[in-house]
């Protein structure tokens, strides 16, 4: 039951860290500043940061892997 919640989890941040690259590096961010305006003052949609954190779930979904928690 433990392992499902981790399966669900790295797919909630997979998903949402392939969404946040794909709207910056997509030309999203107009649309990012005018819909979120309060929430973009404090968390900019910037490349590096996007990328990062695509790769460091990219990581945990390997570690997972390894574990035998997650299969591909």
């Amino acid at each position: 039951m433990e392992t499902t919640i981790y399966i669900v989890i790295f797919y909630l941040l997979l998903i949402d860290s392939i969404g946040a690259n794909l709207m910056v590096w997509g030309g999203g961010e107009k649309w990012y500043h005018r819909h979120f305006r309060i929430f973009s003052r404090y968390f900019p949609a910037a490349r590096g940061w996007t990328t990062y954190y695509l790769v460091l779930v990219i990581f945990i979904g390997i570690m997972l892997s390894r574990l035998g928690i997650l299969s591909f």
